[in-house]
């Protein structure tokens, strides 16, 4: 059975899916993810906060676009919890 976790965010904040402008995404759609890896930032008043894995699991989907304003307790992602 496949369960379903959710990735918020904490703060508010532009949601960026990669480190820089020409740097790959930290993740895409579809790879396995692992409990504290990075799979976006945060950037509030020019400070960057990582968005990371709280379990483990597949990256199913982003639920916010790349450069997105986003608020605190937002989904970010979700996580196809594998057994």
């Amino acid at each position: 059975m496949n369960d379903v976790h959710q990735i918020k965010t904490g703060i508010p904040g532009t949601f960026y899916r990669k480190p820089s402008p020409s740097e790959p995404n930290f993740i895409e759609e579809g790879a396995s993810v692992a409990v504290g890896a990075t799979i976006g930032l945060v950037e509030i008043m020019k400070s960057f906060h990582p968005v990371t894995a709280d379990r483990n699991g597949v990256l199913d989907r982003f639920l916010v676009e790349h450069e997105s304003q986003v608020a605190p307790g937002q989904d970010i992602a979700e996580i196809r919890l594998v057994n």
